[in-house]
């Protein structure tokens, strides 16, 4: 299928663009029921969005002629969200628009105003910026929307949640009304609905998204991962899977740049995207993508926001998204125009049953796994080192020469060890890491927290308990055997099981369902650990820092010779002499009256 439009000049765009089949929301907006009407439409990451309403508007701007007319006042205004997204638009439209005569100008935050504004009295067909760039070059008289016949909302969810929604309104308000409309978000809620509904006029609904249904070129995986070695896993990571492109989104800037410092020193091509750095810093990074020089992109959920790099072959969340949209949009950066691409999801042992519920509310069926081991990195280096092209193609005349010196000079082991040293010294060394405790599907009584019982857990209560028998303490009621740990806080120190049971596990690196029985003392804490994780939690423990609390084995509580409770030697209290008593027939005196009437004596 063909992409249905009559324009020559944007047929041999698409031609040599490489477009040959329109996508579904492509198709959907070249539909004759959707020309010269305002469109309110839904499709989801990646479809072509930009380039379904540049031929969108085609119709409005171009009518019957094959180029358009000499530039002056812009005939279309595109408003996006971030910088990014507004140079990457301006960048898809200006090849669609090439050889049809249009002249695009882009304006957003960042870059320099008054170069925009020499380019934009220069005159321009298309203008795309961002709202707040948009809006100071109208209060300049810079931009004149008096000539406008479209307005394209990009993002439209995006830069209402922004904080967008008052420089919107006013570049709306400022567009001719007798203007086409476009309006297009990854959803439409109720805030879209509404601003919908009060500048758009007789909208066309166009809805592509498929409900419920995950993104189908984009593969799945959370990848089990102790709290203090995510970092760790995410250099295995990279390692295994060499893909050409990798994004990593980070929850906050300090941990971007933290991450890409440390990958640097790993020997990692990474770099860095964030509100932070300057436009010219950010330009600088996906170009560093685009062109290979950086295979590692280290992002916040703002910055990468509506991002089309090539060849981005995998996604990563470092830090778990806050919700279904966030994930969505994060992982439909790759798999996008019909490639195929892999989302991975490092979950700590503490943030499971989140990780589990974020899958679930976006019906996704994620394959869990543990991260990649150091060896299996090294085999795969081998099998890699096998197959590199260096190795497969033939070579050349000077090259043999080259080879032929070489052997003459050493042994062909020799030269063949000294290739192996060169390709391992360009790679980073993989990670050792521990291999996380495995806790059971539905796991017995005794492989739970104390507080997490239900109700036919319950402890009996006083008047009904049974004898307590005697359990060796090596060895839960089950038979899982366990070890005891001890922790530097007590009463003394307010300890309670609904924060040291958190700690504990962000500290050492374990599930609640490895923790066994929990004795408070004064001034310390002893508990039990699965055995099965008690060298791993050890180490981790001994790493965390914690000034507060220090974390280290011990004997269970009650281990070692009996004590006597009872006073101690020299301590007794000597004995009361009795009372004499008194006669039978004796009568009270005042003070035994007052007291058995309960009779108080006026003041």
């Amino acid at each position: 299928m063909t992409f249905p439009i009559e324009n020559p000049a944007l047929q041999r765009a698409l031609v040599a663009r490489g477009y040959t089949e329109p996508t579904a929301v492509q198709l959907a907006v070249l539909e004759h029921d959707a020309e010269d009407r305002d469109l309110l439409v839904s499709a989801q990451t990646g479809s072509g969005k930009t380039v379904a309403y540049g031929l969108a508007f085609a119709s409005t701007i171009l009518g019957d002629e094959e180029r358009l007319p000499a530039a002056g006042a812009p005939l279309v205004l595109v408003i996006a969200p971030t910088r990014e997204l507004a140079i990457q638009v301006h960048g898809e439209l200006t090849w669609l628009y090439a050889q049809a005569g249009g002249r695009v100008v882009s304006c957003v935050g960042g870059m320099d105003a008054r170069e925009e504004a020499r380019a934009l009295n220069a005159g321009a067909h298309i203008v795309v910026g961002t709202p707040g760039r948009l809006q100071d070059h109208i209060n300049r008289k810079r931009l004149n929307l008096a000539a406008i016949q479209v307005v394209v909302l990009d993002e439209a969810d995006e830069m209402l949640d922004l904080g967008f929604k008052d420089e919107l309104e006013f570049i709306l308000n400022a567009a001719p009304t007798s203007r086409r409309t476009l309006l297009f978000s990854a959803t439409i809620a109720k805030d879209i609905a509404a601003l919908a509904r009060q500048y758009q006029q007789d909208a066309l609904r166009i809805d592509t998204v498929a409900r419920n249904q995950p993104h189908a070129d984009i593969e799945y995986r959370a990848v089990r991962i102790a709290g203090h070695e995510i970092e760790l896993g995410l250099v295995n990571l990279l390692r295994f899977y060499e893909a050409r492109g990798t994004l990593v989104f980070c929850a906050t800037r300090e941990a971007v740049r933290r991450l890409q410092g440390s990958l640097l020193e790993r020997g990692f091509d990474a770099v860095a995207l964030s509100g932070e750095l300057s436009q010219n810093e950010r330009n600088n990074a996906l170009q560093s993508l685009r062109d290979g020089r950086a295979r590692v992109c280290i992002a916040t959920d703002v910055a990468a926001r509506g991002l089309d790099l090539p060849d981005l072959d995998l996604v990563i969340h470092a830090d778990l998204p806050t919700n279904k949209a966030t994930m969505l949009h994060r992982s439909g950066r790759t798999g996008r125009a019909g490639r195929k691409g892999m989302c991975i999801l490092l979950v700590p042992n503490s943030k499971r049953r989140r990780a589990e519920t974020l899958l679930a509310s976006a019906n996704i069926n994620a394959a869990w796994a543990d991260p990649p081991a150091a060896e299996d990195i090294r085999a795969l280096d081998q099998e890699r080192l096998l197959s590199d092209p260096a190795l497969t193609e033939a070579p050349l005349p000077e090259d043999v020469a080259l080879a032929q010196q070489l052997l003459a000079r050493q042994s062909p082991e020799f030269i063949a060890t000294a290739l192996i040293r060169l390709y391992r010294a360009r790679l980073p060394s993989p990670e050792e890491i521990s291999v996380p405790y495995q806790p059971p599907a539905a796991g017995p009584r005794a492989l739970r927290a104390p507080y997490e019982r239900n109700a036919q857990d319950r402890a009996p209560r006083e008047h009904e308990r049974a004898p307590r028998e005697s359990v060796p303490f090596e060895k839960r009621q089950d038979g899982a055997p366990m070890t005891w740990f001890r922790a530097s806080v007590g009463r003394k120190n307010n300890a309670d099981p609904k924060w040291l049971i958190p700690l504990i596990c962000r500290m050492g690196g374990i599930t609640k369902a490895e923790i066994g029985v929990i004795r408070i003392f004064d001034k310390e804490t002893k508990f039990e650990i699965a055995q099965a994780a008690a060298e791993r939690f050890q180490a981790a423990a001994h790493g965390a820092a914690n000034a507060d609390m220090v974390i280290e084995a011990s004997s269970p509580p009650g281990a070692g010779p009996a004590r006597d409770l009872g006073p101690r030697p020299g301590k007794a209290k000597p004995a009361r002499p009795a009372r004499p008593e008194r006669p039978a027939n004796a009568k009270p005196n005042e003070q035994e009256r007052r007291r058995k009437n309960k009779i108080l004596k006026p003041r």
